[in-house]
């Protein structure tokens, strides 16, 4: 009895595999404590107001973080390129609901789902790093 236990047990956990293919390239961004509350009647948020608009917000997270209106909810994510180590050049650049890496190689993001837009490149793979977001009125919270 106890050899068929120990023999169901093997061939349960040798049968479970993962069906994703992870990059070990998709660990280059840090994973920084983030706990910032915005208010959209300030000037600096005003743009969040209106749906399909994004704003950087600097000094938090890898390299800011892009915040966008996608009209039923509002988006929070790291503003580093998820598929390079940070520098100079992996800063992301917002633009409506989309945000472009600095690298000059044309990684462009969508900020409704976090994934690649436009690359052929197979080992482009990594998403944008995401934070949970809460409203309360005028009050966005920003944390992970």
């Amino acid at each position: 009895m106890k050899s068929l236990s120990a023999l169901f047990l093997a061939l349960f956990l040798f049968s479970c595999s993962s069906n994703t293919v992870r990059n070990e390239n998709c660990n280059f961004l840090l994973d920084l404590n983030i706990n910032l509350n915005i208010n959209l009647s300030l000037p600096e948020y005003s743009q969040l107001n209106f749906v399909a608009n994004s704003i950087y917000i600097q000094n938090i997270g890898n390299a800011g973080i892009i915040v966008a209106n996608t009209g039923s909810s509002f988006m929070a994510w790291d503003a580093s390129d998820p598929n390079y180590v940070p520098g100079t050049c992996s800063h992301l650049v917002p633009n409506g609901l989309f945000c472009e890496s600095e690298c000059g190689d044309g990684n462009e993001y969508n900020l409704l789902t976090g994934e690649i837009n436009n690359s052929d490149d197979p080992t482009l793979v990594c998403a944008l790093k995401n934070y949970r977001v809460q409203q309360s009125g005028n009050i966005l919270t920003i944390y992970n």
